[in-house]
């Protein structure tokens, strides 16, 4: 999925998210397995929200995005908060051209369920590998099937306000445990005038347990598998959001 007029508002949709809880649960993951990461590649960075706040503590940090739109939001955000951010626009299974290898690399915001098939998420999770240091740390949350199935299957959520409404609808998609969001937003222009965009978005995930064999088979060592945000808690069954915490095994290049 490739952002389009839907990247210079979404801030303003997703005023809500959590970010700080996203940045404070990376931070709390870098002081518990590894206290020296200097070089954070956050991969799927949207408009820059958790890239900043990591930049803010003195992490020297890439963004990369397949939307060049949100790439254009998330430079200007960076300079607005006076942090230095190398943002590139790249496929995140098809990471490449980097000058160096990074301490930890991250993909937030359920950004990896956008991702179509198992064979695009073993390609990810390679791309990943192949751009870490031995060692290194890969963090990455997605969906769980509670959310899909219990959460987003056949419901619909608005927004009304003075200068951005929506309505987004979500529905059952024809791939297993997938979602497709609908949504229609309004942006005032001026006077009384509003302009309409339609977006369609599509996204899937998959058990605990192949995402569990798919970062086996890329080389990566499981430290932790946690729900909605609680480190060292094992997911709920009707946990949202499932966090993943694997670390590049040693003697892999």
């Amino acid at each position: 999925m490739i952002y389009q007029g839907f990247a210079y508002i979404y801030d303003q949709l997703m005023k809500d998210a959590p970010y700080d809880q996203w940045a404070e649960l990376i931070l709390d993951v870098f002081s518990k397995h590894q206290p020296n990461t200097k070089n954070v590649l956050d991969v799927g960075c949207g408009t820059g929200e958790i890239a900043t706040r990591l930049a803010k503590k003195q992490l020297n940090v890439t963004g990369v995005d397949l939307s060049e739109d949100m790439l254009t939001v998330a430079q200007a955000k960076a300079e607005l908060h006076k942090v230095n951010i190398l943002f590139l626009q790249q496929d995140m299974r098809e990471l490449s051209g980097f000058t160096e290898q990074f301490d930890a690399i991250t993909i937030c915001c359920d950004s990896l369920n956008y991702l179509e098939t198992k064979n695009d998420v073993k390609a990810t999770f390679q791309a990943v590998h192949n751009q870490l240091n031995a060692g290194g740390l890969f963090i990455f949350d997605v969906h769980s099937l509670y959310k899909i199935h219990h959460v987003f299957a056949d419901s619909t959520f608005a927004d009304q306000d003075e200068d951005v409404s929506f309505i987004w609808s979500s529905y059952l998609g024809e791939e297993q445990n997938s979602i497709e969001h609908d949504l229609t937003f309004f942006v005032k222009q001026q006077g009384e005038l509003y302009e309409r965009y339609d977006e369609l978005h599509f996204q899937r995930t998959f058990e605990v347990e192949e995402y569990r064999e798919l970062l086996q088979s890329a080389s990566f060592e499981i430290i932790d598998i946690c729900g909605d945000f609680q480190l060292q808690e094992k997911p709920t069954t009707t946990a949202e959001r499932i966090f993943f915490i694997a670390r590049k095994r040693l003697g892999h290049n």
